[in-house]
């Protein structure tokens, strides 16, 4: 029987042999055994592919710990793209709720000043509305004072044109005068 040394990496749990432990190995020589130039031979075989087999082994455990670095940084990345997109969902939210505010805002100053226009117009139509009364009323006044003048002037006038006989004529001077009776003279004092 033969004894095979165990060798135990700190990474390497599985590994019990290296293919430096193959090459060197030598067995006992017993009569009748095997050809030791073919055991030789073999070992080496054994041994290259075992190198080939570790160099692989390690070259993917290598690419495997660069695709787990790269696995995590893709999971931060993705987890960061998800808190972007929920910041900027958020703050889309946010800008649309302040814009609907201040159209609301808009809205309410813009109805305001509506209603005060309105009013103010209301206002200016009553005024007119009082001063065209105001007007109807002095044309009604002017238009009787008139019209009583103008009665007036044609009873002057009709009187004139019916002047008795008694009275002197419109031609001398004594028609503007006044007349006087004669009254006794003693009743003077």
């Amino acid at each position: 029987m033969f004894s095979v040394p165990v060798f135990s990496a700190p990474e390497e749990a599985a590994v019990r042999i290296t293919p430096l432990d193959v090459r060197n190995h030598t067995f006992p020589k017993r009569f009748s055994g095997y050809a030791s130039d073919e055991v030789d031979s073999f070992l080496g075989m054994i041994a290259d592919d075992y190198e080939d087999l570790l160099r692989e082994s390690e070259e993917l455990r290598e690419k495997v710990i660069r695709l787990e670095v790269r696995v995590e940084d893709l999971a931060s990345n993705e987890s960061l793209l998800q808190e972007t997109l929920t910041t900027a969902q958020r703050m889309s939210e946010n800008v649309k709720q302040v814009a609907i505010k201040e159209a609301e805002v808009l809205l309410g100053e813009a109805e305001i000043r509506a209603e005060k226009v309105l009013d103010a117009a209301h206002r200016r139509a009553s005024k007119l509305a009082g001063d065209l009364r105001e007007m109807k009323h002095l044309r009604t006044r002017l238009s009787a004072s008139v019209r009583a003048a103008i009665e007036t002037h044609l009873g002057i006038l009709d009187g004139l044109t019916q002047a008795p006989d008694d009275e002197p004529s419109i031609g001398t001077a004594e028609a503007f005068l006044p007349i006087v009776h004669d009254s006794p003279k003693g009743a003077e004092a």
